[in-house]
């Protein structure tokens, strides 16, 4: 490690804009994105609907079944997106560390850059969330990408999903009206 970083005396950031120089990167971990189990249950279920009407008519054409299809466990677990732990020394020299959720270019960071990084609160055992960063001595603006609820479930479910909402309000009005 480094010997000339005490270790102890790391502190979180408290202010929403942070500038200072990049001391380390460290080594990046996984972690998994928590979904929330009613939003799950909805687009799911509404998937469902069109999923049904989907195979009936295949099986009036007699196309054979449809693809791969993931299980509610692979859709609850949730997507796992890369965590690396940035350590930097701010205008008063005090040494912090965020996190940094995504991948970035690996030339976008190097120790000693000047950066100026816009921080997102989360959980209180956490450091903040790096949204965005100015790398000042490259001139570059930087923000990070993570997998997000929707980029995990995918468009193909999605729109499976609104499609079976929609069918579901127009047999609903139907309903209602006659």
């Amino acid at each position: 490690m480094d010997g000339d970083l005490d270790y102890r005396r790391i502190a979180r950031p408290t202010q929403r804009i942070v500038t200072g120089r990049v001391v380390r990167l460290l080594d990046g971990y996984p972690r998994e994105l928590k979904i929330g189990q009613p939003v799950l249950v909805a687009v799911v279920t509404a998937a469902s609907v069109m999923g049904l009407l989907l195979l009936a008519f295949r099986s009036l054409l007699s196309s054979g079944g449809g693809g791969a299809r993931r299980t509610w466990k692979e859709l609850r677990k949730g997507p796992e997106f890369l965590v690396t732990p940035l350590r930097l020394r701010d205008a008063n020299d005090q040494l912090c560390e965020v996190e940094l959720h995504g991948h970035l270019a690996q030339s976008a960071l190097h120790p000693a850059d000047w950066v100026q990084i816009t921080l997102k609160p989360q959980d209180p055992d956490l450091p903040p969330r790096v949204e965005q960063i100015v790398n000042l001595t490259t001139g570059q603006l930087l923000r990070p990408r993570h997998a997000t609820l929707w980029s995990h479930l995918g468009p193909p479910l999605l729109l499976q999903a609104i499609l079976g909402a929609l069918l579901v309000l127009v047999v609903a009005a139907a309903v209602l009206l006659i």
